[in-house]
């Protein structure tokens, strides 16, 4: 079974947009059983439609689509709230995107939120990379303060996967057992070789970050990497994001 960790539905401010049905069009055309799906930034700026829109597409979907709620650390007690609200509509996540909710991922104004997921027995998706926001320490410095907190950053941690940062990202998953990453957008195979090879295969998990990136690329970062062997590929391809984020 293949699983998605990361995909997006609704409308972006910022331009991107997918309907629930143009993301199952899609897992069907690559082959995909099931994936994580979270609301793109809304033009109105309303986390709470956004996400009642992915609790639509997963209640539409159930078999096909398991839905993570986004919320704005900044509302504070109104962001707790909203993450209860969408746990209890049947959303199974957090998502939190410090670049375009413009806060630091390492901020003690985040922990409300985190203390609200531990609670709630929630994984925490971090969109990561971002300078000053979210950089691979940064998200590292975050997981270490929740140890018990599952936490799964995009980008592989590091959106340009060189450099220190790319040594920031492996420093950050080797202190915190509890911190994975994702391969959309991560060009680079060794460093997806690399992790699996040092910190396990059960370190990486296959995501498209579709509407913006295109599934029928992204899958080939894990299908086509030389020097994964069959197990890494399918617990990468499914077996982590099932252990993970669809418990």
């Amino acid at each position: 079974m293949i699983t998605d960790s990361l995909t997006f539905v609704g409308e972006s401010l910022f331009g991107p947009r997918a309907s629930a049905a143009e993301l199952i069009a899609c897992m069907d055309e690559v082959g995909i059983d099931r994936a994580v799906v979270c609301p793109l930034k809304p033009v109105g700026y309303r986390l709470e439609a956004a996400n009642d829109t992915v609790a639509e597409a997963m209640q539409a979907h159930p078999e096909r689509l398991v839905g993570f709620a986004r919320v704005d650390p900044w509302l504070g007690t109104a962001a707790v709230a909203e993450l209860e609200r969408a746990a209890a509509a049947g959303l199974r996540g957090l998502f939190l995107h410090p670049w375009e909710e413009t806060f630091c991922v390492s901020a003690p104004l985040v922990d409300p939120v985190v203390e609200a997921a531990q609670h709630l027995g929630l994984p925490v998706i971090v969109a990561s990379g971002y300078p000053w926001l979210s950089e691979g320490l940064q998200v590292g410095e975050l997981a270490r303060r929740f140890p018990e907190v599952t936490f799964v950053a995009t980008n592989g941690a590091q959106i340009n996967i060189s450099g220190l940062g790319q040594q920031d990202a492996e420093l950050a998953l080797g202190a915190n057992a509890n911190l994975h990453v994702q391969t959309a957008g991560v060009y680079r195979e060794d460093f997806i070789e690399g992790i699996a090879a040092r910190l396990g295969p059960e370190r990486v998990l296959f995501a498209s970050a579709f509407p913006y990136l295109d599934p029928r690329l992204e899958i080939r970062r894990v299908q086509w990497a030389p020097n994964l062997d069959a197990a890494a590929k399918e617990q990468i391809l499914g077996g982590n994001a099932t252990r993970f984020l669809l418990r």
